[in-house]
């Protein structure tokens, strides 16, 4: 976004401190606020939505992005496991499943579930950044958010890398109470003072019995 220049402004900023910004202070900001580099993410944001447009106007037929759908998204992203790094192993290779295999061996390469799926969501931002319709995105479409969990299941056993969610840890009231008392407790014992103790038995039976 351009930012207009500080020669333009009829009167110059004041800093916070009291300190007058000369126009010339303040066109120097603004230019440097312009020229900053995007950060990695938004510079690879662009360069996936550029390579879809690509896509889409050498499809054949040729595609529009107001007529694209959640199944052209999926064939965009079949097209792009040629240009895959990963091993997938298919169901009769004999390491199929194996995390580490001893040999090569001639299963395809095909795109990653994960890069697939950060794509998806940079491609799903860059769509509605352009002026697409939220509820008309078609990255965000089910059919594709299936398609990725077909993906994540059949790479996962035919690489034998299990994807699992990671499990809540309970929360143990008992030991959490027990934690609160002692260390009350111990602010209590420093305390010296009557006053002192009598604060702190009150606190740690307001939060014991919580």
């Amino acid at each position: 976004m351009d930012l207009p220049s500080g020669s333009t402004e009829p009167s110059a900023p004041s800093q916070p401190g009291g300190t007058s910004m000369s126009p010339g202070d303040s066109g120097r900001l603004n230019s440097q606020a312009a020229t900053q580099p995007a950060s990695r993410y938004e510079s690879q944001k662009r360069r996936d939505w550029n390579t879809f447009l690509e896509y889409l106007k050498n499809h054949k037929p040729p595609l529009i992005l107001s007529r694209c759908s959640g199944a052209h998204v999926i064939e965009f992203l079949k097209y792009l496991d040629q240009f895959g790094k990963t091993k997938v192993h298919v169901t009769g290779c004999p390491y199929f499943g194996h995390l580490n295999p001893p040999s090569p061996c001639t299963c395809p390469l095909q795109q990653a579930w994960g890069s697939l799926d950060a794509l998806i969501g940079r491609l799903r931002a860059a769509y509605e950044e352009n002026g697409g319709q939220p509820e008309s995105n078609p990255f965000g479409a089910r059919a594709v958010r299936i398609y990725l969990r077909e993906v994540k299941d059949s790479q996962a056993k035919a690489r034998g890398i299990p994807y699992e969610k990671k499990k809540r840890k309970r929360y143990d009231r008992t030991t959490a109470r027990v934690t609160v008392t002692v260390a009350n407790a111990a602010v209590v014992d420093g305390g010296g003072g009557d006053g002192g103790g009598g604060d702190g038995g009150e606190t740690s039976g307001g939060v014991s019995n919580s």
